[in-house]
C-alpha cells in the first residue's frame, strides 16, 4: 500500500515542505531514498524499537520510503515521526485517512517519547501557507509553532497520543498563544539597567546616541574601566522591538533550536562570543549552512570583546554583514541568505600593555607593539564604526556615592521619540529606518549644514588629521544627536560633539 505524508525541512530561515512516500509491498528490505543524511538513515533502528515498545511493529516487509524532491539533501532525526506513521499508516496498522492533512515531525526516543526538533517556526509558517490543516510536532516546541495564528497546532509527548489520534481513538489538545501578551512581556523590566553604573556620563551619552541612531560604537579604555558593563546594558535602551521584528528574531533562533519555552522573543538579542571563534561560527555556514552570531544578534546587539584579540580574518568576514545588513552562503546546489540587521559594540585596550599614555602604569608598550596590536583592526572595518569613544577609570569619590544614575527605561523613552523622528524622515525609502543606515544620497538630503557648521567641521578635519572616512560618520551622528534634542537643522553644536566620536581616526591611533 502507498501512503503519502509530509514533514518539512529548513533551509536558511525558510521551510521547504517535503513528501515522505511509504511504499510497503511483498519481499523483504527497509530501503530509504531521496538524499537522507545519516540520521534519518538511522531512524529505522529508533522507529522499529519506539513501536515495539509501544506494542506496534516494524512490518516484516519491503518498505520502500522516497523523500521528495529527491534531489534536495534531508538532514536531521526530526522525521522519525513522519516515517513512522507513514509505516503505521502503510501496514494498515493505523487509519491512513486523514494523515495527509497535517505536517508531522519529531524525533523518537526508543521508548516512543518525543525530543525537541529545530525550526518550528518557519516549518509552521510554511504550512499555513500551503494550506495544511494543522502540524503535530514534540510538545516541547508546540509554542514556538502556535506563534502562526491560522493554524492547528498540536503538541503531543510520545508517538501514542499521535496514533490515536490518527485512529480516531481521542483528540489532540490544541495549543494556543496569546501573541500580543507574549510580546508586551517584560518589555520594562531589563536585566541590566543603566542605573547600576557609577560615574561615565560622557560614555552612556554616547551610548544613548548609538542607540538612537542604530550606530556601530566601539569604547577604548583600561582594563576595569567598565566598558563590558556599559555594553551590556546597551540592549536595555533600544527601543522595543515591534512585533514585525519579534517574529524575525524568533524565526532565526528557532532554526538553531534557542527558542525558550515562551516562544515568542520579545527582548532585544545580546550575543557576545568569545575571541576565539571562528569565521563560520561567526558569520554562519558549514556543510549545512546553520545561521551565525551575526545572524543571532539581528535586531540586537553584537559585542565583541577585546576585538583585537580576535583573529583579522574573523573580523574582516564581518565587512560585507555590516554593509548588506545580511549575509548570504552559498553552495554547489544552494544558496541560503540569513538577516544580519545588528548594531556592533566593540571594546579594546588602547594598547597590549592596556594602559596607553597612563604615567602610573606598571608596563608599558613599546612604538612596534602598539603597531601591531592597533593594525589588527583595519581602515575598512573600522570606516564601518561610527562612534568611537574613550572609557577612563571611574575616580573613587564616583563608586562611593549612594545616588544612582538615569535608568535605561527613561533614556529609552528618549531614544524611541528620536526613531520616531527617523521612521518618518525616511518612510519613501524601503530599506531605511534610521540614520545608521543612511547611504550618500540620504546623507546630501537630510544633513545639509550652514557656513558655520560647515567651517567648524573643515577645521576639524584638518587640525586633528581625520581621515577622509570619517566625513560621513560624522554627519550621521550628527543628525542623530539633532534628532535626540528634537531640532529640524543640524548645528554647529552638534557637529562638534559628533567630532568628538572620531577619535581613532586621529593621527597616530592606526598609523
Amino acid at each position: 500500500m502507498l501512503v503519502k505524508i509530509f514533514g518539512s525541512a529548513v533551509f536558511g530561515v525558510e521551510a521547504t515542505t517535503i513528501t515522505v512516500e511509504v511504499n510497503i509491498d511483498k519481499g523483504i528490505g527497509y530501503h530509504l531514498v531521496g538524499l537522507p543524511d545519516n540520521a534519518i538513515k538511522e531512524s529505522s533502528y529508533r522507529i522499529s524499537a519506539a513501536l515495539k515498545n509501544n506494542n506496534y511493529k516494524l512490518p516484516g516487509k519491503k518498505i520502500i520510503i522516497n523523500m521528495a524532491p529527491a534531489d534536495l539533501r534531508k538532514e536531521g532525526s526530526a522525521y522519525d515521526l513522519t516515517l513512522a506513521i507513514g509505516i503505521l499508516a502503510a501496514s494498515n496498522q493505523i487509519k491512513s485517512t486523514k494523515v495527509g492533512d497535517y505536517i508531522i515531525m519529531g524525533e523518537l526516543s526508543l521508548d516512543g517519547n518525543l525530543q525537541p526538533i529545530k525550526g518550528a517556526l518557519p516549518i509552521a509558517v510554511k504550512a499555513l501557507e500551503e494550506g495544511f490543516k494543522g502540524f503535530i510536532l514534540p510538545k516541547q516546541n508546540a509554542k514556538e509553532a502556535a506563534i502562526v495564528s491560522g493554524l492547528d497546532v498540536y503538541g503531543i509527548e510520545n508517538i501514542t497520543e499521535a496514533i490515536h489520534f490518527f485512529d480516531d481513538k481521542a483528540e489532540l489538545e490544541k495549543t494556543t498563544i496569546d501573541v500580543q501578551a507574549e510580546f508586551n512581556k517584560n518589555l520594562d523590566n531589563p536585566t541590566f539597567d543603566f542605573a547600576d553604573v557609577k560615574g561615565q556620563e560622557s560614555v552612556k551619552r554616547s551610548m544613548e546616541i548609538a542607540a538612537a541612531g542604530g550606530h556601530n560604537i566601539i569604547l577604548v579604555g583600561p582594563p576595569g574601566s567598565g566598558k563590558t558593563m556599559l555594553s551590556k546594558r546597551l540592549p536595555s535602551i533600544l527601543p522595543p522591538m515591534t512585533l514585525q521584528e519579534a517574529l524575525e528574531t524568533t524565526k532565526i533562533h528557532s532554526v538553531v533550536g534557542k527558542v525558550k519555552d515562551t516562544g515568542l522573543m520579545c527582548q532585544r538579542p545580546f550575543r557576545s562570543p568569545h575571541h576565539t571563534i571562528s569565521d563560520v561560527a561567526l558569520v554562519g555556514g558549514g556543510q549545512y549552512p546553520q545561521p551565525g552570531e551575526i545572524s543571532l544578534s539581528h535586531n540586537g546587539v553584537l559585542f565583541l570583546d577585546e576585538l583585537p584579540e580576535f583573529k583579522r580574518s574573523v573580523l574582516e568576514v564581518m565587512r560585507q554583514p555590516l554593509e548588506d545588513r545580511e549575509v548570504t552562503i552559498s553552495r554547489a546546489k544552494f544558496t541560503v541568505t540569513y538577516p544580519s540587521s545588528f548594531m556592533l559594540v566593540a571594546s579594546m585596550n588602547p594598547s597590549p600593555s592596556g594602559y596607553f599614555n597612563d604615567p602610573d602604569a606598571p608596563v608599558t608598550s613599546s612604538p612596534a607593539e602598539m603597531q601591531r596590536y592597533l593594525s589588527k583592526i583595519s581602515g575598512p572595518l573600522l570606516d564601518r564604526i561610527d562612534i568611537h569613544i574613550e572609557v577612563n577609570p571611574v575616580p573613587f569619590e564616583k563608586l562611593t556615592e549612594e545616588s544612582q544614575g538615569e535608568p535605561s527605561i527613561v533614556i529609552r523613552e528618549r531614544v524611541t521619540r528620536s526613531r520616531e523622528i527617523q521612521s518618518l524622515r525616511f518612510k519613501e525609502f524601503e530599506n531605511i529606518h534610521y540614520n545608521a543606515q543612511m547611504g550618500v544620497k540620504q546623507i546630501r538630503k537630510f544633513c545639509q549644514l550652514n557656513d558655520e557648521s560647515m567651517l567648524l567641521l573643515k577645521t576639524a578635519m584638518e587640525r586633528l588629521n581625520l581621515s577622509a572616512r570619517a566625513f560621513d560618520r560624522i554627519l550621521k551622528v550628527s543628525r542623530t544627536i539633532a534628532d535626540l534634542e528634537g531640532a529640524d537643522n543640524i548645528t554647529s553644536t552638534h557637529i562638534s560633539e559628533a567630532i568628538q566620536y572620531r577619535s581613532l581616526d586621529r593621527e597616530g591611533w592606526l598609523g
